[in-house]
């Protein structure tokens, strides 16, 4: 089964839910038309790979938002996109740890031979494929600095 056809599916199930799945159901509706979009923008049918990317990204914008509710001091809305972040995280790869991270740059620099925050690029532009999808980009980059 594809991930479109199990976003798809499980529309239907929060929609038989009712009430009990209505923030479900609102979070993967936006989710489809992310993904929608992307294909009427690139005219073609994306790949589940692509569906991925997408997810993760509308997961990073809600995690933006939540930094910024949460300095605002609106608890309603953090509680909302906490719950709206995993309902999405349920779609992603599981996401590596701190450490596994720190072990996959370390590994990375050495086949690099990075050896000064200026061969940053050099480290992010090998070690990104390897972590697409399953780390945030930001931690990635932070524990990069960090080793560098």
């Amino acid at each position: 089964m594809s991930l479109r056809d199990k976003l798809q599916a499980d529309i239907k199930t929060a929609m038989k839910a009712r009430e009990s799945g209505k923030l479900t159901l609102m979070v993967l509706r936006m989710a489809m038309a992310a993904i929608k979009n992307k294909e009427i923008e690139t005219r073609e049918k994306l790949s589940d790979a692509d569906i991925l990317d997408i997810l993760a990204k509308e997961v990073k914008l809600r995690r933006e938002s939540l930094a910024e509710f949460e300095k605002a001091g609106r608890k309603e809305q953090v509680e909302e996109l906490h719950q709206e972040i995993a309902v999405l995280t349920d779609y992603l790869p599981e996401q590596l740890t701190e450490q596994a991270i720190r072990q996959l740059v370390q590994e990375t620099i050495a086949e690099t031979g990075a050896n000064s925050v200026k061969d940053m690029g050099k480290v992010m532009g090998a070690l990104m494929p390897k972590v697409k999808g399953k780390a945030d980009g930001k931690l990635v980059n932070e524990v990069v600095r960090e080793l560098l």
